[in-house]
């Protein structure tokens, strides 16, 4: 077990939006940061990143908390695995206790598997750069290709052995188990015999975006016609081939100061694209593109590059992808490489200089790629012409934004020459038979009124207990001159308030004010989280949020992060920009504090008097109600002395 020094300090030294920055491209938003959910498929901003507090918040998914709570919702990293990637991203040193024999044998099968897949890519590198066979066949082919060792190690090229079990072996003298081998694919298990998958292979590591080795892709070597080409890993618990992008992990951070990523088709593309100096590049590693693939992307930019080679067979078979890239709601460009070229080898054969300029100067919109490579399928014949069109139309059909959409039409009416209105038709057309799938659609122009619906009715008990939780963990230790109010009866006979100013902490604030008047939580989950504060708040001086958090489990620390986060949404929707300018709760601390507390009084006071009322409207005959219309009277009063005190309208 990690020892909780060791826990301790990551937590100190972690800065949360450091490290989901690695994984959300975050924009500056006031005191916070903004960006795209990578939980979810949006367009716009819902997700925020809070330096101050070390918290983040997807508001479209409702996931939130610190950041190895983020750890293990995006990468499904157990707990022990996002404090040893935290750790090692920081540079600590992880101190571990000793476990028991039980404890090593319920260790996560995830992480066995991650070890496994770890020691492989070792072995892997050093049976390349360390044995006869691989050095003369594995690293000749490598060098072969341009590859230097720098850019070989940066990517743990390896080579597996010419050998039936060689790697087996010397995993299950490692002491891996022969179950996680196989269920990694690493080795076949058929009865009593063992092999390994990739043998006489060379080898590439397959990335995460947080640099966990996946899988692996296998590049057989011989002129076998009886074996693939490439081998992949099989799917496992760790490695979904539709789900993996080779590269991500080392092209991350250029893709989001890019603005733009490179899509190519191989693991080579991709090397050769590095070593040149272009880092923002990916493969799909031959698979046909998936939407989980385009929505990675998605998480670190919205442009995106197809760069296709010289051949036209699998063009075809492209446009697909493309048409995927656009219903994800991405921008598309399209670069074809001259004749008998591809991404690998026109990188080799090009300085960086060349290699940029020619993708600038042969980037495509789609439309014109499209269009240019369907007009000399059907040349002259008009059928195929308007079949073309058509097939334009669809791809068009896809884009979720109604402008871009009118764009690309009009683009298409200029280059197939032919009306907008036609195309705009067809358009509409197309429409219409996707929606009777679902359901009717209405007339274009036409205006619907939408079925009223009752709007939900807000739970006032739970906002104000919810608000009072807030203001302990923004600012429980945080000193204020409060107007105390005192319930007096003045010469009339009337209940009045009585201001009293006085200078307390506002946990003392609250605790005092609830207790006088008897006040528990409706919520219990509130109630316990109050109690925890309260005693937290009145026995450490140094308390501070984020540590609160970190010792919460998960759904704890996704509720107080939820409560943390709720009032800074406003700054998703730039409201500064359009001169809207929210007044911070930092400046009016105590008025916040005392109007909570007098909200929730006159809330239960005003419960109190529809319950006696009730007893009022279905009287017992035997029963006297006169002091029961003398509570009321008095409860009214109060009620009105809260009312004034709030400003309200009775």
């Amino acid at each position: 077990m990690i020892s909780k020094t060791t826990i301790d300090n990551v937590f100190e030294t972690a800065r949360v939006e450091e490290v989901l920055g690695d994984f959300v491209q975050l924009k500056k938003s006031g005191a916070n940061y903004k960006g795209l959910s990578p939980f979810s498929d949006e367009r716009t901003p819902s997700f925020m990143v809070s330096p101050v507090k070390q918290i983040w918040k997807d508001f479209s998914s409702g996931k939130g908390g610190n950041v190895v709570a983020f750890l293990m919702e995006h990468e499904h990293f157990t707990y022990p695995e996002a404090i040893k990637y935290l750790a090692k991203k920081y540079g600590i040193e992880i101190e571990e206790t000793e476990q028991t024999d039980e404890q090593k044998a319920q260790a996560d099968e995830r992480e066995s598997m991650y070890l496994v897949s770890e020691f492989a890519k070792k072995y892997f590198q050093k049976i390349l750069h360390k044995t006869d066979p691989g050095k003369a066949i594995g690293l000749s082919y490598f060098k072969e290709r341009g590859f230097t060792i720098e850019t070989i190690k940066k990517f743990d090229l390896g080579y597996c052995l010419d050998e039936w079990d060689a790697f087996t072996k010397e995993a299950l003298a490692e002491g891996y188990k022969l179950d996680y081998l196989e269920k990694t694919g690493l080795s076949i298990v058929k009865g009593e015999k063992q092999f390994d998958r990739f043998k006489g292979r060379v080898m590439f590591p397959i990335h995460s975006m947080s640099g966990r080795v996946l899988g692996f892709g296998g590049r057989i070597l011989t002129s076998d016609k009886k074996a693939a080409k490439y081998l992949n890993s099989p799917e496992s618990e760790i490695y979904h081939k539709s789900k993996v992008l080779y590269g991500i992990y080392y092209a991350k951070q250029a893709i989001a100061k890019e603005d733009n990523c490179f899509l190519v088709e191989g693991y080579t593309d991709v090397i050769q694209f590095h070593q040149r100096g272009i880092e923002n590049v990916v493969a799909s590693s031959g698979t046909a593109l998936t939407p989980e693939q385009i929505r990675l992307i998605n998480r670190l930019t919205k442009n995106i590059t197809v760069l296709f080679d010289g051949d036209a067979a699998g063009l075809r078979a492209s446009i697909r992808g493309i048409d995927l890239i656009l219903e994800q709601g991405l921008n598309v460009k399209v670069c074809k490489f001259p004749e008998g070229e591809d991404p690998d080898s026109f990188a080799r054969n090009n300085s960086e200089e060349e290699l940029r300029e020619y993708i600038k100067e042969n980037s495509w919109d789609f439309i014109r790629f499209k269009a240019s490579l369907l007009m000399e399928e059907a040349q002259n014949d008009p059928v195929k012409k308007a079949g073309l069109i058509r097939e334009i139309v669809q791809s068009i059909a896809k884009i979720p934004d109604n402008i871009q959409r009118e764009v690309y039409l009009q683009e298409c009416a200029r280059i197939m020459d032919i009306s907008e209105d036609v195309l705009f038709s067809s358009l509409a057309q197309l429409g219409s038979k996707q929606g009777q799938k679902t359901k009717p659609q209405s007339k274009p122009m036409d205006v619907v009124k939408e079925e009223s619906k009752p709007a939900p009715k807000v739970n006032e008990q739970f906002e104000l207990e919810k608000k009072i939780i807030s203001l302990l963990l923004l600012y429980g230790k945080e000193e204020e001159e409060f107007e105390d109010l005192i319930l007096k009866q003045n010469e009339a006979g009337d209940m009045v308030l009585e201001p009293e100013v006085q200078k307390a902490k506002v946990f003392e604030k609250v605790f005092l004010d609830l207790q006088e008047d008897e006040i528990a939580f409706a919520n219990p989950d509130f109630q316990q989280l109050y109690n925890e504060l309260i005693t937290r708040l009145n026995s450490n001086e140094g308390f501070a949020v984020e540590g609160f958090i970190n010792e919460m489990d998960t759904q704890q620390a996704s509720a107080i992060t939820s409560i943390l986060m709720e009032e800074e949404q406003y700054e998703l929707h730039d409201w500064d920009r359009q001169n809207i300018f929210v007044k911070t709760k930092e400046e009016t601390i105590s008025r916040l504090v005392s109007e909570t507390i007098l909200n929730l009084r006159r809330f239960l006071v005003n419960q109190k008097i529809e319950e006696l009322a009730g007893e009022v409207k279905n009287p017992n005959p035997e029963e006297d109600h006169s002091s029961v219309l003398e509570m009321i009277i008095d409860y009214q009063s109060l009620k009105k002395v809260l009312s004034n005190k709030l400003n309200r309208v009775m």
